[in-house]
């Protein structure tokens, strides 16, 4: 993707969808960071459901401390690998009481020594919940990167170089999720719905498909 189609291929998804947001549902950071911690492997929608029985009952790293291990399994059981992100989340949860007064860091180096926490959630909270112009780089945003020619890498920490690099400062920090909303409803794994893409001018992928 050329330079200059950069600009307009941002433009257009900032236009239709001016102050994107998670999916996922939180009140904290630190019910973003859990469920960002959950949400690996799994949808949005499942984790959703799973929070909205948690977090009305523990909704502080204390409060999952005092559920217990098996009590905290049960209310996120419907999630994938719910055994270990429930085995992370508890030791994410005591390294917060014990080390950061019960509060999520702010650094990316605090937040990747949480149990369960890599890059790429690092980045989610860094963004969401901080306002840095970090990238996140799901399967989403990697095959709509790749796709497009807008980021192209064989890694997604490559993606995420390439994306730190070409995104216009104007659209970085809510760049990452016009990418995950195009590449989950619009830029589709088996089949891009390039008759629907209001971006689809400044995409490299050819053919496009027409339905």
């Amino acid at each position: 993707m050329k330079t200059a189609a950069i600009q307009s291929f941002f433009a257009t998804l900032q236009a239709a969808n001016p102050h994107p947001v998670t999916e996922l549902e939180y009140t904290s950071v630190f019910e973003l960071l859990a469920a960002v911690l959950l949400s690996a492997q799994a949808t949005d929608v499942g984790v959703n459901k799973a929070t909205r029985k948690l977090f009305p009952v523990a909704h502080t790293p204390q409060q999952i401390l005092d559920l217990g291990l098996e009590g905290l399994e049960s209310y996120i059981k419907t999630i994938g690998l719910y055994r270990s992100k429930a085995k992370h989340l508890m030791q994410t949860c005591r390294i917060l009481v014990e080390q950061h007064g019960g509060q999520v860091p702010r650094t990316r180096e605090a937040l990747e020594a949480l149990p369960g926490v890599g890059r790429k959630t690092a980045n989610v909270v860094l963004n969401v919940a901080f306002g840095q112009p970090t990238m996140a780089v799901d399967t989403h945003i990697f095959r709509v990167s790749n796709r497009t020619g807008l980021a192209p890498g064989k890694t997604p920490l490559a993606v995420e170089q390439q994306l730190l690099k070409r995104v216009p400062a104007a659209y970085a920090v809510d760049s990452h999720h016009w990418l995950i909303l195009l590449g989950r409803y619009v830029c589709q794994a088996r089949k891009p719905l390039c008759h629907q893409c209001a971006v689809s001018a400044y995409c490299d992928f050819k053919p496009k498909t027409t339905g």
